[in-house]
C-alpha cells in the first residue's frame, strides 16, 4: 500500500481559480500528478479555513481563509484525508471552523486532528487496505487554534495526554503515523525540544513522524526503527512564494507491506501558480547533508542557540520593549522574562491572564486600568 503525505495544501491568490475549477493538471503538472495518482491513499495538511465570509480572530500572524468552492481542487487531487491540527484552521473563529467542517463533510473528504469536542479532536483516523491497518494521529503546538481556547478547533500536543493517545493507537494498528504541526518556522533543523518530543513519540509506538509547520525542507532521523522528518516544506502554499525556502519541498511516499515500511521522498517546487515535480538535485542533496549534520554530538544545540540568540534580540524582546530597545535593557529584563516563561506557575499565570485580557479587549465588556 502506497500512502502519499504532503504538507500544507492551501489555495492562494495565484492559484485559487485552479482550485475552484478543480484543475488538478494545472495545479500539479503531468509528472507530479502521475505520482500523486499512483498512491493508494493521499494525506495533506489543511492550513486554512474554508469559508466564504471572513470573521478573523485576534492573533499574531496572518488570518488565512479560502473560498469553500476551492474544495473542488482538493477533490480533483484525490485527497483522502486532511489534517486540521494546525495554527490556521481557526483563523476565522468558530464560524469559519463550522464552514470548514461542513465543506469537508459535504465533499466526502475525511479529516483528523480537530473537532467540536475534545473527544472528537483527539480521535485518530484509522483505515485498512490490503490487510494492513494504518492509524493517523494529528496534533499541533499551541498557537491560536487549540480546542481548549475556542470550544472547537485543533488537537493540541500535550505530553501528559498525547503520548498516551499514540500508544493506544499503536495497539490497534499495524502502522502508526503521527503528523506533528510544530517546529521553528523557516528553520531547517529541529530544536532540541522538537527532537526530544519526536523521539518520545516514536518510543510510544509511532512508525513515522512528520513535522509540518516550518515551511521549508528540513532533515530526517532514523530512531529506534522509526522515521522522523523534521520539516517537509509546503506542498502547495504560495502565500510567500518570493521567499526562497518556500519554493521547494518534499512529498513523502510511504510504501507499507506486512514486512515493513519504506519511505521515499519526492522533490517538488512551486512555479508561482501551482507546484511541480522538481529535477533540482539540490533539494534532496541539502536534505541529506543536513540529516548527516544533526548526527554530530551537540550540533542541534549549538545551531539552535545561534538562531535563538538572534531571534530574541531582533524579535521577541524588541516586540515587548519597542524597536529602539537597547541590548542593555534587554539584558536587564531578560532574567525576569526567563522566570516568567520557564517557571511553570508563572508561565501558566501569564498565559491565563493575557488571554483573559484579550477577551475583555475583544468584546469591550470591561475596561482594565
Amino acid at each position: 500500500m502506497k500512502i502519499l503525505i504532503g504538507a500544507d495544501l492551501v489555495p492562494h491568490t495565484s492559484d485559487v481559480d485552479l482550485f475552484i475549477k478543480g484543475d488538478s493538471l494545472g495545479l500539479l503538472g503531468e509528472e507530479l500528478k502521475a505520482v500523486v495518482d499512483s498512491a493508494d491513499f493521499r494525506i495533506f495538511n489543511l492550513e486554512t479555513a474554508l469559508c466564504d465570509e471572513e470573521s478573523p480572530t485576534r492573533k499574531a500572524g496572518p488570518n488565512i481563509g479560502s473560498p469553500t468552492a476551492s474544495i473542488n481542487g482538493y477533490k480533483a487531487l484525490g485527497v483522502d484525508l486532511l489534517s486540521i491540527s494546525n495554527n490556521h484552521v481557526m483563523d476565522h473563529g468558530r464560524k469559519g471552523f463550522v464552514s470548514t467542517i461542513k465543506t469537508l463533510e459535504e465533499a466526502g473528504i475525511a479529516y483528523t486532528g480537530g473537532g467540536f469536542t475534545k473527544e472528537e479532536a483527539i480521535k485518530p483516523y484509522i483505515f485498512e487496505k490490503e490487510g494492513i491497518k494504518v492509524g493517523v494521529y494529528a496534533c499541533c503546538e499551541h498557537e491560536f487554534s487549540w480546542i481548549e481556547d475556542y470550544g472547537c478547533g485543533s488537537n493540541g500536543f500535550d505530553p501528559l495526554n498525547s503520548l498516551d493517545h499514540i500508544a493506544e493507537l499503536k495497539a490497534q494498528v499495524d502502522y502508526c503515523i503521527v503528523l506533528y504541526h510544530g517546529g521553528k518556522e523557516h528553520y531547517r533543523y529541529p530544536s532540541p525540544y522538537l527532537r526530544k518530543v519526536c523521539r518520545r513519540i516514536v518510543d510510544k509506538g509511532a512508525d513515522i513522524v512528520l513535522c509540518q509547520h516550518t515551511h521549508c525542507v528540513g532533515t530526517e532521523e532514523d530512531y529506534k526503527g522509526g522515521k522522523i522528518v523534521f520539516g517537509q516544506g509546503n506542498f502547495l502554499f504560495n502565500l510567500y512564494a518570493g521567499i526562497e525556502h518556500w519554493k521547494t519541498s518534499l512529498a513523502v511516499m510511504v510504501d507499507l507491506t506486512k514486512d515493513g515500511a519504506k519511505v521515499d521522498y519526492i522533490p517538488i517546487e512551486t512555479n508561482g501558480t501551482g507546484t511541480r515535480y522538481s529535477h533540482n538535485p539540490e533539494i534532496l542533496a541539502g536534505f541529506h547533508a543536513r540529516s548527516e549534520e544533526i548526527k554530530q554530538e551537540g550540533f542541534i544545540e549549538k545551531e539552535f542557540e545561534k538562531l535563538a540568540t538572534e531571534t530574541v534580540l531582533t524579535r521577541y524582546f524588541r516586540g515587548f520593549y519597542g524597536p529602539d530597545a537597547t541590548v542593555d535593557k534587554i539584558y536587564e529584563h531578560g532574567i525576569r522574562f526567563i522566570n516568567g516563561i520557564d517557571c511553570e506557575v508563572h508561565n501558566e499565570t501569564i498565559i491565563t491572564g493575557v488571554k483573559a485580557l484579550n477577551k475583555l479587549g475583544k468584546y469591550g465588556e470591561t475596561k482594565v486600568d
